[in-house]
């Protein structure tokens, strides 16, 4: 049981931040002036775990999104919006992330002192152009955990197929050794014969994913998306980890308004 609530847990987490995003950026960054609005629903959420023996879970989850001229909430993410220069917008960041385990989530992992998730704090650029748009981030661990940080570059492009939304988008993110290290590495007190001590190195992933918006009626839409994400070595070659990549399947019911 409590390898499915962690699971769960970590799934929700995960698939909450990526549904919340696209409810967020639908019509692109708000504009100065632009009055409230609000987004809920219903979602649904699938995602795989790079530990070894820790299950995939599939659980539903609310769906809550804020935006105004100021702010932009879209669930664990919280940006205070900046003044934008030209095509590029800027924010700062607020994150909460639930990455992490405990040694009871699999027997893989017994005898592993817990990583926990916590706050992460930065800023965030987009830049929009004809032919897309670039977002950049960045996060440094506020809550001390790992003592690392991140950097994420993705491009994306939205394309309008009848009234059905279709948005692919590609993406780096670059982990620093301090963050794999916490959250893949190995100790020396906590190697096991079959679990050699391991010092994770900072690591490049990649991502892959598609979003599709279908609306059914003004303020009502229904969003998909799928995400695959390709490991990069340092996060690989850990002992705790059997995977060269993990994957998300989500759908969900926005009513806007």
């Amino acid at each position: 049981m409590q390898t499915m609530f962690r699971s769960a847990h970590l799934c929700a987490s995960a698939v909450g931040l990526a549904l919340f995003t696209t409810a967020a950026q639908a019509d692109g960054p708000g504009q100065e002036g632009q009055g409230a609005s609000w987004s809920l629903g219903l979602g649904v959420g699938s995602e795989t775990s790079p530990y070894r023996g820790v299950d995939t879970e599939t659980k539903a989850l609310p769906v809550l999104a804020f935006e105004n001229a100021h702010v932009r909430l879209f669930g664990p993410s919280l940006d205070v919006k900046l003044p934008s220069t030209g095509a590029v917008s800027w924010a700062l960041r607020a994150r909460y992330s639930d990455q992490g385990y405990k040694a009871s989530d699999a027997a893989e992992l017994a005898g592993m002192a817990e990583r926990k998730g916590g706050f992460w704090l930065g800023g965030r650029a987009d830049w929009r152009q004809p032919w897309g748009q670039l977002s950049g981030e960045w996060l440094a661990d506020a809550s001390d955990r790992s003592g690392g940080q991140q950097f994420k570059l993705e491009a994306s492009q939205r394309f309008p197929l009848g009234g059905v939304s279709v948005r692919p988008h590609i993406g780096l993110v670059w982990q620093d050794r301090s963050m794999v290290d916490y959250y893949y590495g190995v100790g020396q007190q906590e190697s096991r014969p079959g679990r050699a001590a391991y010092a994770g190195k900072s690591t490049l992933n990649t991502e892959l994913g598609l979003q599709v918006m279908v609306p059914l009626a003004p303020g009502h839409s229904v969003m998909m998306g799928l995400t695959h994400t390709l490991l990069g070595s340092g996060i690989k070659n850990s002992p705790l980890v059997d995977r060269s990549g993990v994957s998300a399947v989500r759908a969900a019911y926005i009513f806007r308004f």
